[in-house]
């Protein structure tokens, strides 16, 4: 649905330029859920707005539906703009107009026919759960709810492409969570193709089929979720999975410990296999269970645990080759 080839993007400040995006190739499928993630200042936004050509690019391509869109503007990049809804961070709500208002406002910009417009406002906000909010204003609404008619004035005219700018980062975790459950039913729903842009990594965990890592103006990996969450191979991705983890265990508690400290990542049905109940039979060694979770990515489960495994030194050498043999991926971090 979209591929993006080579793209550059770079801006003059007092005679200096400053590459924010630099040679960026993505392809991102029809129908899926694409995050890019990464921290403040990595260039996301920048990209994301290439996309529908709000930030042309100094070099490069960009194709919608196998159409190449670079060099459109006037009528053609109109209709481009109206096939691409647009989500924000802040909702960018007309606080004169009713919610019912707002989105027929982005029905009338695509000169939609005047006797479709009220019914399409009435099925856009049942879809996202504003039925009985079409006369209420952007005053009178929570943070979740201004998002949700941000959603469905971005759905108006039935793109083919979603783009989400950091959509619930202005929203509490409970509300982030409804947020992303909506996102994901509708794509479900309607098949509609979504970027979406975030620093968070719980976010994309949550909502993603596949990713790209930036850093510093470059993709330093894509992949799938589960593969990048399982196994990053770029240092920065490994830093923010770490990050996401965070297992870090205070300084009183490593000045006790005996014996070495795994990390043990799991991923699908090893997720759920008893791995150290078998160590604790086959093995001469004491194991304690530091800190843990098992989540789920996509309905397939990934677990990862901090252990502290007590043995002689030969003992653990063999239970740490046996654990490897059994799990995604085992880091020793301590001892």
């Amino acid at each position: 649905m979209i591929t993006l080839q080579n793209i550059n993007v770079a801006f003059t400040d007092k005679s200096q330029s400053f590459a924010a995006v630099k040679d960026v190739s993505l392809r991102i499928c029809k129908g899926e859920i694409f995050g890019i993630v990464g921290t403040s200042g990595a260039g996301k936004s920048t990209l994301l707005r290439t996309i529908n050509l709000l930030q042309p690019p100094a070099s490069g391509q960009v194709l919608i539906d196998n159409e190449d869109i670079t060099g459109y503007q006037g009528n053609r990049l109109r209709k481009v703009r109206t096939e691409t809804g647009m989500i924000f961070q802040h909702f960018n709500l007309i606080h004169s107009k009713s919610i019912a208002d707002n989105i027929a406002f982005a029905l009338k910009a695509g000169n939609a026919p005047k006797e479709e417009i009220v019914p399409r406002v009435r099925e856009l906000l049942d879809l996202v759960g504003l039925k009985d909010k079409a006369e209420a204003y952007p005053s009178q609404l929570s943070g979740g709810q201004k998002q949700r008619v941000g959603i469905a004035r971005a759905l108006a005219n039935k793109p083919k492409v979603l783009l989400c700018d950091e959509p619930t980062s202005a929203l509490d975790l409970e509300t982030t969570n409804s947020i992303l459950e909506l996102l994901k039913d509708i794509n479900k729903k309607t098949g509609i193709t979504m970027v979406l842009i975030t620093h968070e990594m719980a976010v994309v965990k949550k909502i993603c089929d596949r990713m790209a890592v930036m850093s510093k103006g470059v993709v330093v990996e894509t992949g799938k979720v589960l593969d990048i969450f399982s196994n990053p191979q770029a240092e920065f991705s490994k830093q923010l999975v770490e990050h996401s983890y965070d297992f870090a265990l205070p300084p009183r508690l490593l000045n006790h410990l005996n014996g070495k400290i795994l990390k043990i990542i799991y991923r699908g049905e090893k997720a759920e296999a008893p791995v150290l109940s078998d160590v604790a039979q086959r093995f001469a060694v004491k194991i304690n269970i530091l800190h843990g979770k098992i989540e789920y990515i996509n309905e397939e489960p990934l677990g990862a645990l901090l252990v502290n495994i007590i043995g002689e030194g030969e003992e653990l050498t063999k239970v740490i080759s046996y654990i490897r043999s059994q799990v995604e991926r085992v880091e020793v971090t301590y001892g």
